[in-house]
């Protein structure tokens, strides 16, 4: 057992970067080519951090296919079920090939054609024109090159550390601890600016994505500290199959039957599998491979939850704190996944111009002095359950939230019916669990705090699930099963107020709504 008489390790910078992906290390590079001191931290190695080490290409349009542009946005817009920010969506799709050249300048390879033009994926039987190009290595090979540049530029890099919570002083983010997973000792990083780019986060699934990292550290983080929080509503479109030979492999394009050999047409993206089971016609086939959900158990879809921005520059809202990638609710893709390749690109963009405005940010600020007297209390925190001798194991209380949210009809096929109970439940955990949870060696103490997160995210998830009366995108509300156009033309935001989880409307801007004029079937046409 590590000796629980731990030290303090402080370290200065002028822009502190949370995370470990693409967004993090775009983050870290920009500021840091400013001129600016960066610390870039991930709980886990940079460039194997979330859901980075598993994207296969990127969205790249060239600025001089302006009419593409604009077809993409608004397909991204009406496939998105109009929930996109629009704004975001033009921004990042205007702004990707411009980062891809920044992957091909740190040395990431992409497929090219014995021509030696880059190959773009198909769908169906048509190429994605401008949009995506897959990865020369695999999925793996983001991992050196995101990893080299910012070690290339300077940037202090710290891994196998895991960011607890962040130090807000007179409104303002003033920097963060962590922990680190072979000693009890704390990390305190002062900082001038910081930006979180800790991806999203699920509740470890077994099999399918490797999600075991990924515990919303980052939204729950940026929501005590005072930010929005929008999009958890929706739920991740990907299913899974069990392959004969063993393992998981993701699928959503090859047919699917139900048990009595009925070809399953598709229901919203991604929710086949849930109603057929819901109607009693699972098992679920796609060729001789048995197909289930939850592979993503918690995970939303990619750039619809997070942190809302609040400017160009992916600011929070909140003095010092700014957001990226998986971390950052753009909504560039609504309420489904309309748009390939714009989770790696979104992550680019984001990341880029988060750490280029806190690189500027930093440079008008002097590093703040802390009030050690009113941070002990934050730091106390963080170590206490490892000062507890008893209370409740980590694992057992995640196998607790995994069994809660797992089935099929509590995240996919939606009541509520349902949802009111597990809401209970999941307070329940919040309020008598979580004060109570303890840790016997550094790797339990990482645990416990993944776990308050995930139990946070839940409870956002039950709330927003409930408040969306409508179904929408990949949201899907069993007593509630029509859109309602112009009620719920509107994100669900999330605050803590005074100490409460807040739920509430942010309608969406006149200008972006479809014409309610039309026939439902022009305005969603993948729906009919």
């Amino acid at each position: 057992m590590a000796d629980k008489n731990n030290q303090e390790i402080v370290i200065e910078t002028d822009v502190l970067v949370i995370g470990g992906g693409i967004a993090a290390c775009f983050a870290a590079v920009k500021a840091r080519e400013q001129g600016v001191d960066v610390t870039l931290v991930s709980k886990g190695v940079i460039g194997r951090s979330g859901m980075s080490p598993w994207a296969h290409g990127t969205m790249a349009v060239p600025p001089e296919k302006k009419d593409k542009i604009r077809e993409l946005a608004d397909q991204a817009h009406v496939g998105g079920e109009y929930l996109n920010n629009c704004t975001w969506t033009e921004r990042v799709i205007r702004e990707s090939y411009a980062r891809f050249q920044d992957m091909l300048a740190w040395g990431q390879p992409f497929l090219k054609d014995e021509k030696g033009d880059y190959i773009k994926p198909m769908s169906g039987n048509q190429e994605q024109e401008g949009r995506l190009w897959a990865l020369e290595d695999g999925p793996g090979s983001w991992a050196k090159s995101l990893r080299n540049q910012p070690v290339k530029m300077g940037v202090r890099i710290l891994e196998k550390v895991m960011i607890v919570d962040l130090i807000k002083q007179d409104g303002a983010v003033v920097g963060a601890v962590g922990i680190t997973r072979n000693s009890f000792d704390l990390y305190v990083i002062r900082a001038k600016a910081t930006v979180m780019c800790a991806g999203s986060g699920g509740f470890k699934p077994v099999g399918g994505w490797p999600l075991g990292d990924l515990t919303s550290d980052g939204h729950v983080m940026a929501y005590r500290a005072g930010a929005e929080i929008t999009g958890k509503e929706f739920e991740d479109f990907h299913n899974g199959m069990v392959r004969r030979q063993g393992g998981i492999w993701l699928s959503n394009i090859l047919p699917m039957t139900n048990a009595e050999g009925d070809s399953v047409p598709g229901f919203g993206f991604g929710l086949s599998a849930d109603i057929e089971a819901h109607e009693g016609r699972a098992p679920l086939y796609r060729g001789e491979d048995e197909v289930f959900s939850g592979v993503a158990l918690g995970l939303s879809v990619h750039t619809a939850e997070g942190v809302w921005p609040v400017d160009e520059d992916c600011s929070t809202g909140v003095s010092g704190l700014y957001v990226a990638g998986d971390s950052c609710a753009t909504m560039i893709v609504g309420a489904a996944y309309s748009m390939g390749g714009s989770g790696s690109c979104n992550a680019s963009v984001t990341g880029a111009r988060a750490g280029l405005a806190a690189a500027g940010y930093s440079r008008q600020k002097v590093l703040p002095s802390i009030n050690w007297e009113e941070f002990s209390e934050l730091k106390d925190s963080v170590i206490m359950p490892a000062r507890r001798k008893g209370g409740f194991s980590p694992n057992w209380v995640t196998q607790l939230l995994k069994n809660a949210m797992m089935p099929y009809y509590i995240l996919r096929i939606k009541h509520a019916d349902r949802l009111q109970p597990t809401l209970a439940f999941v307070e329940f955990m919040r309020d008598h669990l979580c004060p109570r949870l303890f840790a016997r060696d550094p790797h339990e103490l990482r645990l416990v705090h993944e776990t308050k997160n995930m139990i946070i995210n839940a409870e956002m998830k039950m709330r927003a699930s409930l408040f969306r009366t409508e179904s929408r995108g990949t949201h899907y509300r069993e007593d509630y099963p029509l859109r309602s156009d112009p009620d719920w033309l509107a994100w669900v935001m999330i605050r803590q107020v005074n100490g409460k989880m807040t739920v509430y409307k942010k309608p969406i801007p006149q200008e972006w709504r479809p014409d309610l004029t039309a026939p439902y079937e022009e305005r969603y046409p993948a729906a009919v």
